[in-house]
Parts: structure tokens; sequence; C-alpha cells
């Protein structure tokens, strides 16, 4: 499905400042291109820092994460695509907000596709991090999930299904909460967003990693084993499992917050 390119203006995002995290380590490179969802917490460290644990393949992170944008910003602004062509990645990462039906999943499925093309000639794997609806939303999860589902069809990228294990969380352990605030995660939250990228891009289970870890950068995680675990298990079952079809069925909904 193409979208076209007038989609562009409708997306009204403000641009509250710039992120941009240098690349860190060594090994398989992983670039990510988001915003808060992607830099609360340091999800990409902790993704780093487990693949460290684990004693296989080590990965080198960088993150372009601004705040309050969406990816149609970043095409717009052209850092993302700067960095994207400077050096070779294993997977660049595409990151926004919660997405609904309606001009927040147009303009997502039209970044992805954007941004699809200089990844490939770049060499890499695009990977689509599908992000939770806010808590004060729950209706909206079925929602964003089908908009990231979308955007990976379009270009046959790798999906991260984190709302769906997010989902599938709060049915196990419906007595722990995972918001920092109404949108973000807390600690438990993107470790478990860490730990589906862990099982998709590796194709291993998550389960026995550490449930205490400390990032390159600094960012410490200590959850309660019994946590932790759940939270593996979780991330087990979703992120191993295949991505069913998308079948599109959520009502639009006007925002201009994607």
């Amino acid at each position: 499905m193409r979208i076209p390119v007038f989609v562009i203006s409708l997306a009204v995002i403000a641009c509250l400042g710039d992120s941009i995290e240098p690349l860190i380590g060594e090994g398989a490179r992983i670039l990510f291109i988001g915003n808060s969802h992607t830099y609360v917490n340091d999800v990409p460290g902790i993704l780093q820092a487990l693949a460290d644990s684990a004693g296989g393949e080590t990965i080198a992170t960088m993150s372009i994460a601004n705040a309050n944008y969406a990816l149609i910003d970043h095409w717009n602004d052209g850092v993302a695509l700067d960095q994207i062509e400077r050096q070779p990645w294993r997977f660049v990462v595409l990151q926004q907000g919660w997405t609904p039906a309606g001009v927040c999943r147009d303009t997502l499925r039209l970044a992805t596709q954007l941004f699809s093309a200089s990844i490939r000639r770049a060499g890499a794997t695009v990977g689509v991090l599908q992000v939770w609806a806010p808590e004060s939303r729950p209706t909206q999860s079925l929602a964003t999930i089908e908009s990231y589902r979308l955007a990976a069809e379009d270009v046959g990228g790798l999906l991260f299904p984190v709302a769906e294990a997010w989902q599938e969380f709060n049915v196990r352990r419906p007595d722990y909460r995972l918001y920092l605030d109404d949108i973000h995660a807390n600690r438990a939250g993107s470790y478990l967003a860490a730990l589906v990228m862990y099982a998709r891009i590796f194709n291993k289970t998550p389960v026995g990693l550490p449930a205490s870890i400390t990032t390159r950068s600094g960012e410490t995680i200590i959850l309660p084993a019994d946590i932790a675990l759940t939270l593996q298990q979780v991330a087990a079952d979703v992120g191993l499992a295949v991505t069913p079809p998308t079948v599109p069925v959520a009502p639009p909904v006007i925002t201009n917050r994607c």
C-alpha cells in the first residue's frame, strides 16, 4: 500500500529538543530512531547489557531520540537519514509513540516506507518497535498494535511486539504496574521492551537473563526475581511467536500526538 506524500503535512508534533547518543560498544551495530520511549530508562542500553550478560554476540548501539517526535519528524529534519548513510548497521529500529488508526497510523506507515529504502541500501534490517497505548487509553491498545504490525508488514521489517507483550504481562500480573506515568515505561516496562527485542534479534529465549543489570551509560535496573522471570517468560512467549496476519479493525482517532 502506498500512502500519499501530502499526509506528511498532517503530522503536527512539537519539537522539544534533540538527543543523539553516540555509538557505544562493539559488535553488531543497531541504530535507534525514536523519542522518549527509547531514551527513558535507556532501552538501547538495557538491550546491550542483556546481550553482554548472555555471553554471545555483542552489539553496539546508537540512538537519535527527540522528545515528542514522530518518525515523520525524523524524516523531515534529515539527521537520522544522515546517520543511516554514514556507517554500516545490522538493524535500524524505528519507534514513535502511541499510534492509533487515522493520521498517526498513516504517517507511521509513510515514514517507515521512506526510511526503509535508505536502511536497505545501508545493508541493514528495518526494525519496528511497537509501543504500548497510554495507561488512560487501554481501549486503544488494539489500534496501536495494528498500526505497528502494518508498518512492519509494509516493508518486510522485523516487528518487535512490545505492546503485545505488555498486554500479556498485564493478564498474568495485573497487580504489577509497568507505567512510570500515563505514557512512559517504568524500569520493568523498559526491561520488557528490551527482552522482546533480545528474543527477536537473537532468536533465543530471554528466560534466565539477569534480573539486575547496569547499562554502559550507568542506568541500573533491579527487579524482584519473580517479576523478572514473568517478564522473561512473556517476552519469550510473545517475542518468539510468529506475528499473526494483520486485519485492521480499529476506527480512526483524531489526535495530533503520535
